[in-house]
């Protein structure tokens, strides 16, 4: 058996244009996976995207763009996905703004877009999963799940709740051959990030929580997303991994 060999299935990536999700898009399709683009608003980033994943455009020409956040959007997103075998739950959405500040609008847009698109999403895909009766779901979280940011209480709120939901969700589709994990990572280099540690301050202060002493790649993440959705993590359902050069020690 080929543990690395994901041809004849079909992955729907949230937020695949950049970063994560790109990496993850990229390593999917090396495996011989189908795989389809999202991005939030532009079209255009999304064809360049699948171009630099996929040059021969034979296993991601498809994307769908719209914001998780709005439940319009939302319902078309659902509306364009069929027979997906692997859905990864990357796009999210953060407020660096203090606890005293926060508001009704932050928080609403906030939970749609980092716990209840993910619920949305699961519930139109898992039925192919279960006629398949196989299935990967993982979902990104994040550090702050156990070493909440203090200007990103909401955030790492809703990341918490994601875990948690992971746990609920693999217990109750594991006997259907479905696996449900969390990849939380640390501290990314991505375009998320790069004014943040752009001060070198800051980034001195971050890289000293980091026993491996460095930042991540992408690619540190899409690993272990390769890996639990592969023949390879077969036996694994319902865990949080952490991808953080133990950050959360």
């Amino acid at each position: 058996m080929d543990f690395g060999n994901l041809s004849n299935k079909r992955a729907f990536i949230t937020g695949s244009c950049e970063g994560i999700g790109f990496a993850i898009a990229t390593l999917l399709v090396a495996m011989g996976c189908e795989v389809i683009i999202h991005d939030k608003s532009d079209e255009e980033k999304c064809r360049l995207a699948a171009h630099k994943i996929d040059p021969k455009g034979s296993l991601c020409r498809e994307f769908v763009v719209g914001d998780l956040g709005r439940m319009e959007e939302l319902n078309h997103i659902q509306s364009q996905l069929s027979n997906v075998d692997i859905l990864v739950l990357n796009a999210s959405t953060q407020s660096r703004i203090d606890f005293e500040l926060l508001d009704k609008a932050i928080f609403d847009q906030e939970v749609n877009t980092n716990v209840w698109s993910s619920i949305a999403l699961v519930q139109r895909v898992i039925p192919h999963m279960k006629d398949s009766k196989w299935g990967r779901i993982v979902t990104l979280g994040s550090v702050q799940e156990v070493k909440p940011h203090p200007k990103m209480a909401i955030y790492a709120s809703m990341k918490a709740a994601t875990s948690n939901l992971v746990k609920n969700l693999a217990l109750q589709y594991a006997s259907l051959g479905i696996t449900v994990n969390n990849v939380a990572p640390g501290v990314v280099a991505t375009a998320r990030n790069i004014e943040a540690l752009s001060n070198e301050e800051y980034a001195a202060t971050m890289l000293q929580k980091i026993p491996i002493g460095s930042f991540a790649k992408p690619e540190d993440c899409a690993g272990i997303v390769a890996f639990l959705v592969s023949e390879l993590g077969n036996y694994i359902t319902g865990q949080t991994i952490y991808c953080d050069g133990g950050m959360s020690l």
